[in-house]
């Protein structure tokens, strides 16, 4: 066998001190990919990362740093000494397996949000937590670091952000869903239902129940298993959790827009002054957040797929000096991954470090 294939894991032949061991569970969905290239690109210390998922995926090979690996099953076993376990599972496979992975030892980051209500889990927003100076209590055992949702990241870090240039009076947020957020699933069932539709063929409705195909809707059918309501809840709670009421949340509408990748949102905010558009963008400009000046590279979905920040362009609102409007997008994937692997930097300060033997 080729010594660069390895069972489901990449590990240090040689004891190694100082880093860490990690399985994602999930790792063939969308979320566990890019945990997996995030890891990697922000060298986090690692001497082991097991890939496993549930058995559609057993077997299936992956390339992870320079060697290649295959997927494993989820079980018990697997959390044995493991000191980070990232669930980009769906929220049914999270619930199933997190209890034995906390029994273990293993500190938890959920990307699915199926632990936010979970006693002792906390929703975790690193890049708000630097921005409002807030510093995480080191804790030996904590509790399940459940990631916020992206939309709540950005939304959150622009209305602080927008303080600085005058007080917020109102915000209003319209937010564009990619599929990509229900996983290969959503991918599939879109990618379908543009074919048969060119092709005049009966459109498959497994996961929406509704035409998301050259569509834009605001919620799906009464048989769906997701629910934009959800969603748009799951948002507006992640903010409060995460601004702390240093900022005015924002009213909201999530519709499910028929792209694959990345949010878009268009969000208006009225100050308590006339809105400076050159004093607004500089307020704005920043870590995560990249202003886009150009009218022909303005924030869209393509733009922003593999980008590890916030894509933002402002402009004046017609009927109210004191408004501007920010159009932006980020990668809803990507982004998600970078806070997961952040907050596991965060914790990483509190956990031993062992030595592979």
């Amino acid at each position: 066998m080729n010594s660069n294939l390895k069972s489901g894991g990449i590990a240090h032949a040689e004891p190694t001190r100082g880093l860490f061991r990690v399985a994602i569970v999930g790792a063939a969905s969308l979320k566990g990919k890019e945990v997996a290239e995030v890891l990697d690109q922000r060298n986090f210390p690692t001497a082991e990362v097991k890939l496993l998922d549930d058995d559609e995926s057993l077997g299936q090979l992956e390339a992870l740093k320079d060697e290649i690996t295959f997927i494993q099953g989820v079980r018990a076993e697997q959390f044995e000494h493991v000191d980070f376990t990232f669930f980009a599972s769906d929220a049914e496979c999270t619930l199933r397996n997190w209890k034995q992975v906390q029994k273990s030892g293993s500190a938890i980051i959920d990307l699915s949000y199926a632990l936010e209500d979970e006693p002792g889990a906390s929703i975790r927003a690193p890049w708000l937590e630097r921005q409002l100076g807030q510093v995480a209590t080191p804790e030996l055992q904590p509790g399940p670091a459940v990631i916020a949702h992206p939309v709540a990241v950005a939304l959150a870090l622009l209305i602080l952000r927008l303080q600085a240039a005058a007080p917020v009076k109102r915000a209003v947020a319209t937010v564009f869903e990619p599929v990509s957020e229900h996983g290969q699933k959503g991918m599939d069932e879109l990618h379908e239902q543009t074919v048969n539709l060119l092709s005049f063929q009966p459109l498959p409705k497994n996961l929406y129940e509704v035409q998301v195909a050259f569509n834009m809707v605001s919620r799906y059918g009464e048989q769906s298993a997701a629910n934009l309501g959800s969603v748009q809840r799951r948002i507006a709670d992640h903010y409060r959790r995460i601004a702390g009421g240093q900022a005015p949340a924002p009213s909201l509408l999530v519709l499910q827009a028929p792209v694959f990748h990345s949010y878009a949102f268009s969000l208006n905010v009225q100050l308590d002054k006339a809105a400076d558009l050159q004093s607004v963008s500089s307020s704005l400009a920043g870590e995560h957040i990249s202003i886009v000046r150009s009218p022909d590279e303005a924030p869209n979905n393509v733009n922003a797929a593999g980008q590890g920040e916030i894509l933002v362009s402002v402009n004046p609102d017609a009927n109210d000096e004191n408004s501007v409007w920010i159009w932006a997008a980020c990668d809803n994937l990507r982004i998600a991954a970078i806070i997961g692997v952040e907050c596991a930097e965060t914790l990483a300060a509190s956990r031993p470090r062992g030595q592979i033997q």
